[in-house]
């Protein structure tokens, strides 16, 4: 099975990156499957039912979201009746939508989990402890198992992918918003990638105006941050195939692309 996923859409130019550039993609592609991280999509932060739609309408059959899922408050009035909008699962139990979601493709189902790390973020879910006893309720259904680590540090989505080695069919990082050089195939078969990128602003820092980073790290550690949306855009992801009788990722490569 043939499958795209695309990085962090951040603003404006994230929006104007998957306009111009995800229907090529596709094109070279032909994947089966199309999932986008769009938790940065409103402004930089959270997603609107707007936002929602507009992805489905761009050819995204899987939108998953991250630490800013909520910071929206639009998400609200229709998460719980988005079919294929998935938060992150180790949240507290009380909290509207879903993470994981189930697609069926011809005789196939993939299940798409979104996690969140628990390392220099607010969060409080360990995701290893969470997802030990979840991966078990998910393989009952499907051993063609995604998954979205949205999460800070590197090590720990390094150490993710391998503890899933062999158990799931690919784990990929988004949350840092740049590209790491790292796609593999892991020893038993996972697909490894650390972060698959962000699609925004080319000349930003992960998608904001330089000058209020800069200015944030040099003098005023309150700075507000906006998003850039001049300029230069990128698309970034990765491509990969899944063997689906092995459920092992026999294929593998970065997307990175600018318009």
């Amino acid at each position: 099975m043939r499958i795209i996923v695309i990085g962090d859409v951040v603003g404006d130019a994230g929006k104007r990156a998957v306009e111009a550039l995800l229907g090529s993609v596709k094109q070279q592609y032909k994947p089966q499957l199309t999932i986008v991280n769009a938790e940065n999509i409103a402004n930089g932060r959270g997603i609107t039912q707007t936002d929602y739609k507009w992805l489905l309408n761009q050819g995204v059959d899987v939108v998953t979201l991250g630490n800013h899922a909520f910071d929206n408050r639009n998400i609200h009035s229709f998460i719980n009746e988005a079919k294929v909008l998935v938060r992150p699962w180790n949240m507290s139990e009380d909290t509207p939508g879903k993470g994981v979601h189930y697609i069926k493709i011809n005789q196939d189902e993939i299940a798409v989990i979104n996690l969140l790390g628990i390392s220099f973020m607010k969060n409080e879910i360990d995701p290893f402890a969470f997802l030990k006893e979840k991966i078990k309720e998910v393989k009952q259904r499907t051993n063609n198992i995604i998954i979205d680590f949205h999460a800070e540090s590197t090590s720990e989505k390094q150490a993710m992918g391998y503890w899933l080695d062999g158990q799931v069919s690919f784990v990929y990082g988004t949350h840092t918003h740049v590209q790491t050089n790292d796609a593999r195939i892991l020893s038993n078969g996972t697909g490894y990638m650390t972060d698959i990128g962000m699609t925004g602003a080319v000349e930003s820092v992960i998608g904001f105006q330089v000058s209020d980073v800069v200015q944030r790290f040099v003098e005023n550690p309150m700075q507000r941050l906006k998003v850039e949306d001049d300029g230069k855009t990128a698309l970034r992801g990765v491509f990969f195939e899944i063997d689906t009788h092995t459920s092992k990722v026999k294929n593998i490569k970065p997307i990175n692309l600018e318009f």
